[in-house]
């Protein structure tokens, strides 16, 4: 089967992005758009714009899904998908379902690994339903004000900083690295959901989670959601209220176990994710 690629229009400044399964993605510039505490986070006492850093990926994903036969399409997905509004707490929680007090409402995520292990009921929604490639991810970042970012600074890094890893699960909430994306500074896009192209998509197989490292701090923390809500961090279990110690899976450290559980809190981050190509069956074939 000859190789589909994805052409972007005339007037757009577009770049080869990556191949997967011999599919072209190109990285557009413009002219192609698509429209301490229980929570986890280092606490301090919008308009929310979406800024696309890649935004032709998502419609040449979809190009290619609507061009392969049905019999050997790859399918997008978005995992962890971000609903309207959802942000960052910072520079505070809003309206919440559960009350958040003042003095807790300006939280970031720091030095850690995390995964949402829940929202709500559904348990997967971070887990790769099957066997493909995460070409981006994606980041809605709250705003924290010049004092707030000031506190942030001088306890956990001048720079914001994050990145996407893939996760697979072993026995007892031990997780481990298998493949991670590139860190990206992230203050110049507080306030603003943006989303990173990969150059080099990452393999990710079924089952495994798709999971977030701060190695500074990031204000990327949804408060005062319902209990049923969580997320897991790689921090040591004796020290789940510990902001300040380094517990991210960076450089060989690539394991850890998630025992610590923070309830009512959803990490804003998403993974767009493309499922290898299904081989067609003998049956399809003869046809």
């Amino acid at each position: 089967m000859p190789s589909t690629a994805f052409r972007p229009p005339l007037n757009a400044r577009c770049s080869p992005l990556t191949s997967i399964a011999s599919i072209r993605l190109f990285y557009c510039t413009r002219n192609f758009f698509w429209g301490r505490n229980i929570a986890g986070g280092a606490v301090l006492e919008f308009d929310m714009r979406r800024h696309f850093a890649i935004t032709s990926l998502a419609a040449a994903a979809l190009a290619i899904t609507l061009a392969l036969p049905a019999a050997s399409s790859a399918a997008i997905q978005e995992l962890g998908e971000l609903g309207e509004g959802l942000r960052g707490s910072c520079p505070d929680a809003g309206v919440t379902a559960v009350p958040v007090p003042p003095d807790e409402s300006c939280q970031a995520l720091t030095k850690l690994t995390g995964y949402q292990a829940k929202v709500g009921p559904d348990r997967s929604l971070y887990k790769a339903p099957a066997k493909g490639r995460i070409v981006a991810w994606t980041i809605a970042l709250g705003k924290p004000g010049p004092k707030q970012t000031e506190f942030f600074v001088e306890r956990f890094g001048r720079t914001s900083q994050a990145a996407v890893v893939v996760l697979s699960p072993r026995k007892n909430l031990v997780r481990k690295v298998v493949a991670k994306a590139p860190m990206e500074d992230l203050d110049d896009w507080f306030g603003q959901v943006v989303q990173f192209p990969l150059k080099r998509s990452l393999p990710i197989n079924k089952g495994q989670y798709v999971g977030l490292t701060v190695p500074t701090w990031a204000p990327a923390m949804q408060l005062g959601l319902a209990s049923g809500t969580s997320w897991r961090a790689s921090r040591d279990k004796s020290g789940c209220g510990d902001v300040t110690t380094q517990f991210g899976l960076l450089g060989r450290r690539r394991s850890a176990t998630f025992h610590c559980l923070y309830k009512g809190v959803r990490m804003t981050y998403s993974a767009t994710f493309i499922s290898d190509p299904v081989k067609p069956s003998s049956e399809t074939k003869d046809k």
